[in-house]
């Protein structure tokens, strides 16, 4: 086994000012958990970027190695269900804020975290999906489970050209849904409607401000990764026993809405922790997403770049310039 290691380290300098860059890291530096597994792919989050490079406050402790999400193979484990060479996925928890994470060679983690790999994915598969395939499948089978079905009536989706949502608009369009996406990069219109979207509404076309309590009936379900007046605006229009997700905060953390959808159309919102879910529900969604929930455009969304390319690529994620999803194979 290797006597050091390549891995992304975190650290504050003596400004207090959130560095990142390529250490050599050794085993016995990594955290305790039961389960050594040597990492082959990991993926970009806007959590991952936020992380790096200080523009939010994610780290919980430094040092710490980034990276939310990771795929590869078992090395060694202390627990019964994992040998060595299982495939296996870890996401979310305290992977790269507060544990060292998957930008790195070789990952030590509990195995209350660890997900065998399931058929009908491999590694770079699972990494294209990550923490953002499995929160939007996790924000479909809770609406599912809520009660939508393809049948009830079209399903709105914002912020629809991030990671979440694009992956989203494939999974609900496979699903036999009608998608609309709503998004204020109206140059994207053409690879939206690839992705699956039935109609492309541009932000820019509504006034936000001025949303009413409630507003003309439209969505059966809606995916909302961007908070705020936007979410009110989803909520005003949602159909009489319509289901929400709400998945993220892009645009605002706030929320000032009314209770009207509630008490007057029935309107059920949900709300959609990726992080800390646990067993049996986050197997379940990671079965889907090899399954009946595995996007078709997967491939056509994805661009993967090398471990040495990652310190460059988190600009990007924090001007809102990237589309799609990014792979990082690290070993």
């Amino acid at each position: 086994m290797t006597a050091s290691f390549k891995a992304l380290l975190i650290e504050q300098d003596d400004q207090r000012k959130v560095v990142s860059a390529l250490r050599n890291l050794t085993l016995d530096q990594l955290d305790a958990g039961e389960v050594l597994v040597r990492v082959r792919y990991s993926s970009i989050n806007y959590k991952d970027a936020l992380a790096a490079t200080g523009a939010g406050r994610i780290i919980r402790r430094f040092p710490c190695v980034g990276g939310i999400d990771l795929a590869g193979e078992v090395v060694d484990s202390a627990d019964a269900r994992f040998r060595p060479g299982d495939a296996v996925i870890a996401t979310s928890f305290d992977l790269g804020v507060a544990h060292h994470g998957g930008y790195a060679e070789y990952a030590r983690v509990p195995a209350r975290w660890v997900v065998a790999l399931p058929a009908g994915l491999d590694l770079f598969e699972a990494m294209a999906l990550g923490t953002a395939g499995f929160t939007a499948a996790l924000g479909i089978v809770r609406m599912e489970d809520n009660g939508l079905a393809p049948q009830n009536g079209p399903v709105v989706v914002t912020g629809a050209t991030g990671g979440v949502g694009g992956l989203a608009i494939d999974m609900l369009a496979r699903l036999g849904y009608a998608v609309t996406a709503l998004t204020g990069k109206e140059g994207e219109t053409a690879w939206l409607k690839e992705l699956g979207a039935a109609e492309v509404l541009a932000r820019a076309s509504i006034d936000f401000e001025a949303t009413r309590p409630l507003e003309g009936a439209r969505w059966a379900g809606a995916v909302d990764n961007v908070g705020g007046r936007i979410l009110h605006w989803v909520l005003a229009t949602m159909q009489q026993a319509g289901t929400v997700a709400s998945i993220g905060n892009a645009a605002s953390h706030e929320l000032h809405t009314t209770v009207f959808p509630f008490i007057l159309r029935g309107v059920s919102l949900l709300g959609v922790d990726s992080g800390y879910i646990g067993f049996p529900l986050r197997q379940r969604v990671w079965d889907r997403l090899s399954t009946d929930l595995k996007p078709r455009h997967l491939a056509r969304m994805t661009r993967q770049i090398e471990l040495d390319e990652l310190p460059g690529a988190f600009a990007a994620y924090i001007q809102g310039e990237v589309k799609g999803r990014t792979v990082v194979r690290v070993s």
